[in-house]
């Protein structure tokens, strides 16, 4: 009689891929499907449903399980019996639950003030991290100068080599 094996019970995958419990797998998956209907949800309400956006927050997605497949070699490497790779995903779980929330946020469905409040210190609506740290790091919004001007004096000198 012939045995059907699924690809997740296989050596190779698990070697590969992900060699603990399917659990945060499968949660991370589901909550990547949340997400992605949610931000379609968001985007089609807002009436900025595009599909070049679509296709990078789906390439990002696959780029996070490339990203588990190098924590999951990187631990097999240094022997952390898994704790990376778990670490690895449960980050992304995370990182997922917050995106399904604020998407949520956005939509108007009801969400517990607490969280809410707390969201909003995250991110105000306005800016992002991104943005926050391209104006930390920019020429042009340097405090400490007038006008926002950055001065900056650099002297080279040539090595002396003494073995010539």
């Amino acid at each position: 009689m012939d045995k059907v094996i699924f690809v997740t019970e296989s050596d190779t995958f698990k070697q590969f891929f992900y060699n603990g419990d399917l659990f945060l797998i499968k949660a991370l998956i589901i909550l990547m499907i949340a997400d992605i209907a949610t931000g379609v949800m968001k985007a089609f309400v807002a009436g900025n449903l595009w599909s070049r956006k679509s296709l990078f927050g789906y390439a990002r997605k696959m780029l996070v399980f490339c990203i588990i497949i190098l924590a999951n070699i990187i631990d097999q490497i240094i022997n952390m019996e898994g704790g990376l790779v778990k670490l690895t995903i449960m980050f992304y779980i995370a990182n997922e639950g917050l995106s399904i929330f604020e998407n949520a946020v956005q939509l108007g469905l009801p969400v517990p003030q607490e969280l809410k409040e707390k969201l909003a210190v995250i991110s105000d609506g306005k800016s992002s991290i991104r943005t926050e740290i391209k104006e930390e790091f920019s020429t042009n919004n340097t405090p400490d100068l007038p006008g926002g001007e950055l001065n900056v004096n650099v002297k080279v000198q040539p090595e002396k080599n003494e073995d010539l």
